[in-house]
């Protein structure tokens, strides 16, 4: 990997919004991400053999922080890299003195889960029915709100 959490550059965009249509069932627009990078979000990328592989976006606001988005391509994870970028963004909020990072998963998706719980984060709410299916006819799923506790938000 070239760049563990590197920041990601509006160079970055295009293959960044494609990655994400290609990951999820209601992707992020390019326009999404460029907002995000107008808005001075924490924008991170990680690579693999010089190619983004990974990808995320962090919002920083007085006392408390948001990953909004966090993703990794299907074909390299499991290898470290969504962690490296979780680990950045927890110094990033650190960095602005935040006192708690908060991030929403899909209720199914146990492996994010079991990586943000070994991270410091607990859950603290559902969403329900708050992300959509794979297609119109499947139902839609539950969020978990997860919360990164203050005392490890600044260790």
């Amino acid at each position: 990997m070239s760049r563990s959490g590197g920041r990601c550059v509006v160079d970055d965009l295009a293959y960044v919004a494609a990655l994400e249509a290609r990951i999820h069932v209601a992707p992020w627009t390019m326009g999404n991400f460029r907002d995000a990078l107008a808005a001075g979000y924490s924008s991170r990328v990680g690579e693999r053999d010089f190619r983004i592989v990974a990808y995320g976006v962090l919002m920083i606001s007085p006392g408390e922080a948001q990953i909004l988005n966090l993703s990794v391509v299907p074909d390299a994870r499991r290898e470290g890299i969504g962690r490296a970028l979780l680990r950045r963004f927890i110094d990033d909020a650190r960095n602005f003195r935040v006192e708690q990072v908060f991030l929403e998963v899909r209720a199914s998706n146990v492996a994010a889960i079991r990586l943000y719980e070994s991270e410091g984060f607990a859950p603290v709410a559902r969403r329900v029915s708050y992300y959509p299916g794979a297609t119109t006819d499947d139902p839609r799923e539950d969020a978990i709100v997860m919360r990164r506790a203050p005392s490890t938000a600044n260790a």
